[in-house]
């Protein structure tokens, strides 16, 4: 199994409670961070830790939350995650055509734990707004992230996993709730590489045999016999 990522710590000033949180996330078994630079459009280099592997992310926030700009970063951004609000009730309901649209896309959604263990009404909120998208994406493409500011609020990735499943927090299968603070996390990490090399993907499938083509393939007394 790949090791387990939290794609989402917000990047402070205070470079001692980076440090403090870094620490905390590799403590705790993540093999994978990174680094959220909430920004208009900049980018920084992605930087390396001694024990654990540090990231640089950017996320776009968009200040009209409609089902308008959720399609559009479905189905014509060129993006990786999609970051679903959990810290109120959300204007909208989700649609199967641009979610499916996403996954085939290999885009990934992010659900953030952390507002749930603040405040009961975002607890409530999380909740909802997660059952609302597994009911649409079927635990499909799901990443689980933090955003966590301080190392207490970071949880342990299979701590994270049991508050996932069993219809916790995010209604997630066993294997899904795994999946989303591992392999998904690592999936979405790939997606982002290969998008900036990877200009096309050839692939290919063996060609059906027609039935005529078949029959010619077998021999004369096999033919007799079965005639017989």
């Amino acid at each position: 199994m790949a090791g387990f990522a939290d794609l989402n710590l917000p990047h402070g000033p205070d470079k001692k409670s980076l440090q403090s949180l870094l620490e905390a996330a590799a403590h705790l078994g993540y093999s994978v961070v990174a680094l959220n630079h909430v920004i208009d459009f900049k980018e920084k280099k992605q930087g390396t830790s001694k024990k654990i592997k540090v990231l640089t992310r950017l996320t776009l926030v968009v200040s009209d939350p409609s089902h308008c700009n959720l399609l559009i970063a479905c189905t014509t951004l060129d993006v990786d995650l999609v970051c679903i609000n959990v810290t109120e009730k959300l204007p909208f309901y989700f649609r199967r055509p641009p979610v499916n649209m996403a996954i085939d896309r290999g885009i990934y959604f992010e659900l953030l734990y952390t507002p749930a263990i603040k405040d009961s009404t975002m607890r409530r909120y999380t909740i909802s707004n997660a059952i609302s998208l597994m009911q649409i994406c079927k635990g499909k493409n799901i990443v689980i992230s933090s955003a966590a500011e301080r190392p207490l609020e970071l949880r342990g990735p299979y701590d994270v996993a049991n508050l996932s499943d069993r219809g916790l927090l995010f209604g997630l299968s066993e294997g899904e709730a795994k999946a989303s603070v591992s392999t998904n996390c690592r999936a979405a990490m790939l997606h982002g590489e290969t998008r900036k090399s990877a200009c096309g993907v050839v692939y290919t499938v063996k060609k059906p045999r027609k039935v005529e083509e078949e029959e010619t393939a077998v021999p004369a007394c096999k033919k007799a016999k079965t005639q017989v």
